[in-house]
């Protein structure tokens, strides 16, 4: 029996630092490692547990089956949305040496932590084999290229900046559900008419989901240049406009629900805004697939729109999956690999995740309108990358990061958030 991730790991479960596994990111074993002469079982890690997520990964598996008949499939899932949850066991695991065949991971500078702790191969020859640089769009091939090298394979690309709304709320309150707001001072003008209604304006649930909003409200005051500058040293965190930012967020946090850190993950906070309890909900588009799954219909049960503020703006994130270092079965993984990036198993993963695909050459049928919408504004938005998920910064950064954001949802202290993540970011750009 193959070995399995524990949630059992000790105290170094509760460590988001990655420690190196004692592998090596130029294994022989990996790199003449043939998919067609695959055996046993893959071991694959992810945080698509349950919902939609898992109906993702189910259609995706279904294909692999298909592809790899020969192979059967361990499903590793974590519970928990961002991978808040999976994120910290996976790195025990790595640290004890004991990685699965292939991880999920989120494209971007999250991957940053693993390639200086020597955990991942290198994959730049896969991509060769497989022609996906011809098929994947340049924007994504630049966020996955670390000095010259690729490590991971993309299933899929999310937008993190998207509103969801009810219409019936938003038409009680006396709002056109078909003209969102503009900016951030129309948006709050509303949410004060929705809140005279009655209905929480804005749901949101445990700390992830207030790092996303923070980085949405950080977008909507900057800018894409400004928000970017965040990141690459440019912007300065102490400046009056990132002060502006932060005001502007904790304005925003003053029209969520009250049990807002008692929600387990996103569901929940998505789900108030389906039964009507809520108006708004900010969240990527995986949101898309719960909607289309719970028997919702876009323009007549919800709406969709950029967050108010960014429009023009395609805030990046993407699902990927990696092949560790020292897998068990380096072959079958690089299987599982093909399959995520083949047609078959794009147009099938994502046609239930609500995203959108990697490649660009995948038929868009059985896609929705929103999806039809999101692959248009990808090819002509200005792309930036998600802070929340592991885009923007690696996972330390976002780590110190999403605890000061979360001490902010108690305190409301401006001054101190502002210069708590001034100091995170001359630490991390050292």
């Amino acid at each position: 029996m193959r070995r399995r991730i524990s949630m059992l790991a000790g105290a170094a479960v509760l460590s988001l630092t990655l420690a190196a596994c004692g592998g090596s990111g130029s294994s022989p074993s990996a790199d003449e490692a043939n998919p067609a002469e695959a055996t046993g079982e893959v071991g694959v890690f992810t945080w698509w547990a349950d919902g939609s997520e898992k109906a993702g990964l189910d259609a995706l598996v279904k294909i692999f089956n298909d592809q790899y008949p020969d192979l059967k499939f361990d499903n590793l899932a974590v519970a928990g949305g961002a991978g808040s949850q999976a994120k910290s066991v996976l790195a025990a695991q790595l640290q004890a040496g004991n990685p699965p065949d292939s991880f999920q991971a989120h494209a971007g500078a999250e991957l940053q932590d693993y390639i200086v702790a020597d955990q991942l191969e290198d994959l730049s020859s896969f991509y060769e084999s497989e022609d996906l640089t011809s098929v994947f769009p340049k924007d994504l091939l630049d966020r996955l290229t670390v000095d010259g090298k690729i490590y991971s394979v993309p299933s899929n690309i999310h937008r993190a900046n998207v509103v969801w709304a009810n219409v019936e709320v938003l038409e009680k309150a006396g709002l056109d559900p078909e003209k969102p707001p503009a900016d951030l001072d129309e948006w709050f003008a509303a949410m004060d008419k929705i809140k005279a209604t009655g209905v929480t304006p804005l749901a949101v649930a445990g700390t992830w989901t207030q790092v996303q909003l923070f980085e949405n409200i950080m977008l909507a005051t900057l800018g894409a240049e400004g928000y970017n500058g965040l990141w690459d040293g440019s912007t300065d965190w102490s400046s009056a406009e990132v002060t502006k930012g932060i005001e502007n967020y904790k304005k925003a946090l003053s029209y969520t629900n009250s049990d807002r850190n008692t929600l387990s993950d996103w569901g929940p906070a998505t789900q108030l805004v389906e039964d009507g309890s809520a108006a708004y909900n900010v969240m990527g588009d995986w949101a898309e697939a719960k909607f289309q799954q719970d028997g919702m219909v876009a323009g007549e049960d919800y709406v969709y729109f950029p967050t108010p503020g960014t429009e023009g703006v395609f805030d990046f994130l993407a699902d990927s999956f990696t092949l560790p270092a020292g897998a068990p079965n380096p072959a079958g993984a690089k299987a599982w690999l093909k399959t995520i990036s083949s047609v078959e198993g794009q147009e099938a993963f994502n046609a239930a995740k609500g995203s959108i695909p990697a490649r660009t050459d995948v038929p868009t049928d059985n896609f929705s309108e929103y999806q039809k919408s999101a692959i248009e504004d990808f090819s002509s938005d200005t792309i930036v990358s998600s802070l929340a998920h592991g885009a923007a910064v690696p996972i330390s950064w976002l780590n110190e990061l999403s605890t000061a954001v979360s001490k902010f949802e108690g305190t409301g202290d401006v001054d101190a958030l502002q210069k708590s993540a001034a100091s995170i970011a001359e630490k991390f750009s050292q």
